[in-house]
């Protein structure tokens, strides 16, 4: 099984010139290989579009005066098809070459991009948005397990979680920039020779852009690596796959391991979410920052992930990775030093030390549920089954933080009890980590190799 594994994994190699022989010692040395470039160019130029997507889309919610709390159902309404199709989507991902998923994922996503720019509302645009990247998550992590040694899993999250946050950080700041009147009057000012096209507006000229970035990122898909692995015909009932869903689901929330990274996992993701919106909401009143300049903290956040990311990648083994758990209850505590910040100076550094903590404790996280995942029930369908955990999580936290801005809440309760929820259950996940521990000792059978 391993020998054949390794085969499927190492075959695309072939196609740069590299033998099987000079791919083992690749192996052997923790190298990927050439396609595991690839795929993050291809995850990172979808990234940078949904991320620029998003500030562009929360320009065009305010430029039609919508009410304030229109903005966090944004993530409400892109994160909705991965819960309602968390059934289909693992299916759909494990049913075809996960470069192929990839690419008619973004053409999804091009088309809810289209029609923003048509004049579609911006929720029910962004909402066929998420159902282009609900389709694509399974696949985009999903390829990891089968194109690379689980060994090297850990270090392959660091660089995909790493360079997805490097696209936050340049998502933001692109659509902060583009929605500049000085910047937006300049690229509007531009004309093509001979050409007449028909974007007169800084919204359209914002959401061209943002095309563009889907369309390069659908080319980088049509040459993510074929790993050889063999793919389960789809099957046509969906009472068939919701029950197959749910047995997935039952089966990783019963593994010992499975439970503990899938908790973490499922909370980061609902809390970093949130936070995008709070951190937006915070800048405007304590630090008296416009829409533009209060994206650009969101990129803050994101460099401290990646920091935090690219350490746990050189550092971390998949043995050492539940030992992190205590960093997010120490991010959730220092969450609340928020409530004290009123110079940028002193803002930007304990957002980076926010996100750094962030990015060293989901890493190793989210590596160990994809080994759990992919050992238990396959690729495709145990991302699918992370994504619905994770993308309820959205739905759930920031639906809270909805209602907390339509009571009119002051930003600092909401920071002050965004931190202490994220403390608390963390502290939780960690007790149930360590009962689960004095019955069976489950770590020590985890690879323990540094891949570095």
């Amino acid at each position: 099984m391993h020998n054949s594994r390794r085969a499927a994994s190492l075959a695309p190699l072939s196609k740069h010139g590299i033998t099987l022989d000079q791919s083992y010692k690749h192996e052997t040395r923790f190298t990927v290989p050439f396609g595991f470039y690839i795929i993050m160019a291809a995850q990172f130029f979808s990234a940078l579009a949904d991320n620029a997507l998003l500030i562009a889309a929360i320009a065009a919610l305010r430029e039609m005066q919508a009410p304030s709390e229109y903005e966090p159902l944004l993530k409400t309404f892109f994160t909705v098809s991965y819960v309602v199709l968390a059934a289909f989507v693992g299916a759909f991902a494990d049913s075809m070459p996960k470069g192929r998923v990839m690419f008619i994922s973004n053409l999804i996503k091009i088309t809810g991009c289209s029609m923003m720019f048509f004049g579609a509302h911006p929720l029910l645009a962004y909402a066929v948005v998420g159902l282009g990247a609900a389709a694509y998550s399974p696949a985009k992590y999903g390829i990891l397990t089968e194109y690379l040694p689980h060994r090297l899993l850990v270090v392959a999250n660091g660089w995909i979680e790493g360079l997805t946050v490097g696209a936050i950080i340049l998502g933001v700041v692109i659509g902060g920039t583009l929605i500049r009147p000085e910047i937006a009057q300049s690229l509007l000012a531009f004309d093509f020779p001979i050409i007449d096209t028909p974007i007169d507006t800084v919204g359209e000229m914002a959401l061209t852009i943002v095309g563009l970035l889907y369309i390069l990122a659908a080319v980088f898909n049509l040459y993510v690596p074929n790993t050889g692995v063999d793919h389960k015909q789809l099957k046509k009932n969906p009472l068939f796959l919701i029950h197959e869903f749910n047995h997935c689901l039952a089966l990783l929330w019963r593994d010992r391991l499975g439970q503990i990274s899938l908790a973490v996992t499922t909370l980061f993701w609902g809390a970093g979410a949130t936070l995008q919106f709070i951190v937006i909401k915070w800048a405007d009143v304590a630090l008296n920052l416009d829409l533009s300049k209060a994206s650009l903290l969101q990129g803050v956040v994101a460099v401290g992930v990646a920091i935090g990311a690219i350490v746990a990648a050189k550092f971390i083994t998949l043995r050492k990775s539940v030992r992190v758990i205590p960093l997010g209850i120490a991010m959730g505590l220092i969450v609340l030093v928020m409530n004290f910040v009123t110079s940028i100076w002193l803002a930007v550094p304990l957002l980076i030390l926010i996100g750094g903590l962030s990015g060293f404790f989901v890493v190793p996280m989210n590596a160990l549920l994809q080994h759990r995942g992919h050992i238990l029930m396959g690729a495709g369908h145990s991302i699918a089954v992370q994504n619905f955990n994770e993308n309820l999580s959205i739905l759930i936290m920031t639906g809270l933080y909805y209602l907390m801005v339509k009571m009119d809440l002051s930003i600092y309760w909401v920071v002050t009890l965004f931190g202490l929820f994220v403390s608390g259950l963390m502290y939780m996940i960690r007790l149930r980590h360590q009962a689960n521990q004095r019955e069976r000792d489950d770590v020590q059978h985890l690879d323990d190799t540094a891949a570095h």
